[in-house]
């Protein structure tokens, strides 16, 4: 049966992304599959695209997926991508139909999850800091240096993907929490505060606004020279303790590191967080 492929106005725009959206049906206009193409505005990701690609399963094996990502490359193209990047389980079938069509793992996820019912381990504090902590956008005095601290996570292992330096203002800090608060959700930050009263670390979690279900880790950063000392384990279990107090009725926190960042995969394993699956993000060069 032949498929036509339909494009869509997609309204989901965000502040530095927008997507464009195709729908396959049959001529009877009956689904079958949709892609989507995210293009970035930040003048660091302006040459990634985030594709993403839905097939019924009934209708796979037709050449549905194939027809949908001929279209995302094509609009990729116009619109000045140079790599197309998505995420998908590792030895899916997603998986395998990326690698025929000669995507490449540009790095390996490790998905975790801490079981909240579990207790943490005592963690020792660190001389010469203090935590702090907050919901939402980070207090005034401190919205700065939490924005300057973000560059904590400029050097994270990302595999052999060029995602350049993702550059932060306060302004982006503040829309940040924002969206957040839009979607109807919670954002919790515990960061750790040097002498001077500057951020040297911090640590974000997301939970549901009803406070029910699996949070989700975000963010966690240690500025270079504050690293080595332990910072990223304590701000992580403090931010459990947190987040146990707020929401008693959460079941768990879920986490996704790059396998190669021991560091950090050494810290969650010591906090009880336990591998659930991997994903590959895979990548296609234009």
């Amino acid at each position: 049966m032949s498929i036509r492929l339909i494009p869509l106005t997609d309204p989901d725009h965000k502040p530095f992304s927008r997507r464009i959206a195709w729908l396959a049906a049959q001529a009877d206009g009956t689904p079958v599959g949709s892609a989507f193409l995210r293009l970035n505005s930040r003048k660091a990701h302006a040459h990634l695209g985030d594709l993403e690609i839905n097939v019924h399963p009934a209708e796979r094996g037709r050449g549905t997926g194939t027809l949908l990502l001929g279209a995302v490359v094509s609009a990729a193209r116009e619109h000045g991508v140079r790599t197309l990047i998505t995420d998908v389980d590792v030895n899916s079938i997603g998986d395998r139909f990326l690698q025929r069509r000669g995507f490449a793992i540009g790095l390996t996820l490790i998905y975790a999850r801490l079981d909240l019912s579990t207790s943490t381990p005592d963690v020792p504090e660190v001389p010469g800091y203090r935590l702090v902590s907050w919901e939402g956008a980070p207090p005034e005095e401190l919205v700065q240096t939490f924005t300057d601290a973000r560059a904590g996570m400029n050097d994270a292992p990302s595999g052999t993907i060029d995602a350049g330096v993702d550059v932060w203002d306060v302004e982006r800090t503040r829309s940040a929490a924002q969206l957040i608060e839009q979607r109807g959700e919670r954002l919790l930050v515990v960061a750790a505060v040097d002498s001077t009263g500057r951020i040297a670390g911090f640590t974000e979690v997301v939970v549901a606004g009803d406070g029910k279900g699996d949070g989700q880790n975000y963010g966690t950063a240690v500025l270079p020279e504050h690293r080595g000392r332990g910072l990223a384990l304590w701000m992580k279990a403090a931010q459990i303790h947190e987040t146990r107090r707020r929401f008693p009725d959460l079941d768990g926190l879920l986490t996704d590191t790059v396998d190669t960042n021991t560091a950090m995969r050494r810290t969650n394993d010591r906090l009880g967080y336990r591998p659930q699956h991997e994903v590959h993000r895979r990548t296609l060069d234009l």
